[in-house]
């Protein structure tokens, strides 16, 4: 709905306008469709939270021995059983009761604001109270308060990794698509709990709260039936046969002594004294304090657990199904290869951290650094630098990007042969930009060089251009091989893109550069002024290189898929990423095998409930899977851990 229509469109079935609602109609949607927030179950009460603790058969048995020993005189054994399963008791609740109390506080740390344009005017208000047809502004670093349909963008790139597991933010297109689009490509619509990662524009309010994407998501997280932990199967099971046993043996022994002659009402109380000497009082003591180490342990490890015996489920899985992005990988954009002078270089280091070398071949012990003053290098990272709008800089956890991840990788990329970004703009100032847009695929900065070592940029207005590799490629007639600018032959062009094709084959995103250095008299005031057009601009340029970047994995992660291997549990990765890409780290990462299978979320979505039970235990990828669809049933009936 809504992505398949035209904008004008749009506003007629919401009833709204560029102008926006009025305050009054506002109020009335407000009342209509409820605040713009997920409804939470009712919250359980202190009391509730502590009797909960003891909702096992074990406990009960234990309760009644300690009557009956009440009853019977046994006053100190009735006091210390008590005391046992009290204490038991105590234990549970106050860890669960810290950790729902730890999650309250991490709730309570964001109060999200948005701007909206109403009768005209912008004005922020706080997001729980935007309705459908609302008129909100985005830009970079705001955080999509609820779903909505694009009307207005400036090159608005939006991070979607939260939703789908897509590492690359998406460029937004304000045209209407096809219908039967899939979510996940439905490339005009931005989604609550996603993020304005480049850019800025304009979105008018198509659903919000429970109607949202994540609302429901929400909303069918919450029907599903919350099935018992294999340990409290087990201590109940094992807390029926207690209570079997001993009935049987109670009577066969009141019942032997009174055959034997012995008084009834003795061989009532011996019965009833064995009764309560075969139950382990200690037991539920024990277990929960077996527990709550466990526990422990999972908060040094930054996890919050918030029943006890989810504790020991984690002991009984047998299938993980682990999300891509920021999981298995680092969710940092890394630029691993450049192509330059005809010739792969392989950067090392990873994330932010402009730590790093240039090599040539595959193996880091035997290859010969190329260093960071090579001619061809030098002019590709300066392009990468110059032409781009993210920064670099350093805090006390580590180093940070500010931008657009793709370009900060290219930024990081360069600090690693010594450019800052900062010092090169200061520099080598940037006079005029033609910006990047989904049209035209390419970006372009005319920078004042003056002073560049070497005669290759010895001019002083110099074009940068990035983009994909054959739109740039398409606008060069030369190439800079070999320390010199030649003119670009058709041979050399087939070769380039052949190398694109082998770089994209690594699940690596390909960029190619190219510069221009301009004659005396050529100003980027012509430009802007339309003296001279802009695809003139950008024409004759001369190729420069290529670099290839992906969300490397985790150093951690493959020793930790061994280590589940061996345990016998199985890990999937689901991702909203693209196919190639998540298989490619799949295979990397040793989770897809050779004989297994990687399914997209369109043909999982396509399946026939058997053809699903047949296939799922050889699926390790599920790609392009939109969070709803992985509300499905368990049919391997394995017990699975999700991590999402």
């Amino acid at each position: 709905m809504y992505y398949d229509q035209d904008i004008s469109s749009v506003f007629g079935e919401l009833r709204t306008s560029v102008k926006g609602l009025s305050p009054e109609d506002a109020e009335k949607r407000l009342e209509e469709y409820g605040k713009n927030e997920l409804k939470e179950k009712e919250k359980v009460s202190v009391f509730r939270l502590f009797l909960s603790q003891f909702k096992s058969i074990l406990i009960l048995i234990l309760v009644i021995a300690a009557i009956v020993s009440a009853l019977l005189g046994e006053a100190i054994d009735a006091a210390v059983i008590l005391f046992t399963v009290f204490l038991a008791g105590i234990l549970g609740f106050v860890q669960e009761y810290r950790a729902e109390k730890a999650i309250e506080l991490l709730k309570s740390l964001t109060s999200p604001e948005a701007t909206v344009i109403r009768n005209g005017s912008e004005k922020k208000i706080p997001s729980t109270y935007l309705v459908p047809g609302d008129i909100i502004l985005l830009q970079t670093g705001d955080r999509i308060p609820a779903d909505a349909r694009i009307i207005e963008e400036f090159n608005l790139k939006v991070d979607e990794s939260s939703l789908t597991g897509e590492s690359v933010p998406v460029q937004k297109v304000i045209d209407a698509l096809p219908a039967g689009t899939s979510e996940a490509d439905r490339n005009n619509m931005v989604y609550a709990g996603t993020a304005v990662a480049y850019g800025r524009g304009k979105a008018v309010i198509t659903a919000t709260g429970m109607k949202t994407s994540f609302g429901e998501l929400a909303g069918l997280l919450g029907t599903i039936e919350r099935s018992r932990t294999p340990l409290q199967e087990s201590l109940d099971k094992f807390g029926r046969w207690i209570g079997g046993a001993t009935i049987v043996i109670v009577a066969f022994v009141a019942v032997l002594g009174v055959f034997l002659g012995f008084p009834p009402l003795d061989m009532f109380l011996w019965g009833v004294a064995l009764a309560v000497a075969a139950i382990p009082e200690a037991l539920p003591a024990v277990v929960t304090v077996g527990l709550g180490l466990g526990v422990r342990r999972m908060v040094k490890r930054h996890a919050l657990v918030r029943k006890l015996p989810s504790v020991e489920t984690l002991g009984a899985t047998n299938v993980i199904c682990s999300d891509k992005t920021g999981t298995l990988t680092q969710n940092k954009m890394t630029v691993e290869r450049i192509y330059v002078d005809r010739q792969i270089l392989r950067v090392t280091g990873g994330g932010y951290d402009p730590d790093g070398k240039f090599l040539k071949g595959d193996s880091e012990k035997e290859d010969p650094e190329v260093s960071g003053d090579d001619m061809h290098l030098r002019v590709l990272l300066l392009s990468a630098a110059l032409c781009n709008d993210s920064n670099l800089y350093k805090e006390e956890d580590g180093w940070k990007i500010r931008g657009d991840p793709t370009e900060a990788a290219l930024v990081v990329a360069a600090a690693k042969a010594g450019f800052e970004k900062s010092e090169l703009d200061s520099k080598y100032p940037r006079l005029a930009e033609i910006p990047f847009s989904s049209e035209s695929k390419r970006m372009t900065t005319f920078n004042k060089l003056d002073d560049f070592p070497g005669d290759v940029l010895d001019s002083e207005l110099v074009a940068f251009s990035k983009g994909a590799p054959e739109v740039i490629l398409g606008s060069c007639t030369k190439i800079f091989l070999d320390g010199e600018i030649k003119t670009l032959t058709h041979g050399q062009k087939q070769e380039i893109l052949e190398e694109v094709k082998e770089l994209a084959d690594q699940a690596l995103r390909v960029m190619a550069f190219s510069f221009r250095p301009f004659e005396e008299g050529f100003s980027p005031e012509k430009i802007s002024s339309g003296k001279i057009p802009v695809k003139r601009a950008e024409e004759d340029m001369v190729f420069s290189g290529l670099t290839g970047m992906r969300d490397p994995p985790r150093e951690e992660v493959k020793a930790a898929i061994r280590t589940c291997e061996d345990a016998g549990i199985k890990t999937v990765m689901i991702t909203g990423d693209h196919k190639v890409t998540a298989a490619a780290i799949a295979r990397e990462l040793g989770i897809l095998k050779e004989n297994d299978l990687t399914l997209t979320g369109s043909e999982l979505d396509s399946l026939e409930e058997k053809e699903f039970e047949d296939r799922v235990e050889r699926v390790s990828v599920y790609a392009r899977v939109y969070p709803c669809l992985l509300y499905t049933s368990n049919a391997a009936d394995d017990l699975l851990c999700v991590d999402l």
